[in-house]
């Protein structure tokens, strides 16, 4: 009698690892260099950067050059950074204004 074999468990990322992975990719000469040296599988590396595109960046594809693709990645990060800014903004608001009616 054979014995079954062993049910294998799926390595799973945090998200912290995955932005890693996508900044080295895209720093990286290519996207199979970046997974090799991360030790993960080529095909996952292309489907965390196929999720992160946008539907015009998806469309605007190689069209982009190298220049245009960073400044646009810049004002991404710095748009999300700004967005947190007035979510904390808004909050302390609501804080102090709680403390000012009491």
């Amino acid at each position: 009698m054979a014995t079954p074999p062993k049910p294998t468990k799926r390595r799973t990322y945090d998200a912290a690892f995955r932005a890693e992975a996508l900044r080295l990719a895209s720093e990286s000469r290519s996207t199979q260099a970046a997974a090799r040296a991360l030790n993960i599988n080529v095909k996952l590396l292309y489907k965390w950067q196929k999720a992160v595109q946008t539907p015009v960046a998806a469309a605007l594809g190689a069209s982009l050059d190298p220049t245009t693709a960073a400044e646009l990645r810049q004002l991404r990060a710095t748009n999300r950074r700004q967005a947190q800014e007035l979510e904390i903004l808004k909050k302390a608001i609501a804080i102090f204004s709680k403390t000012d009616e009491q």
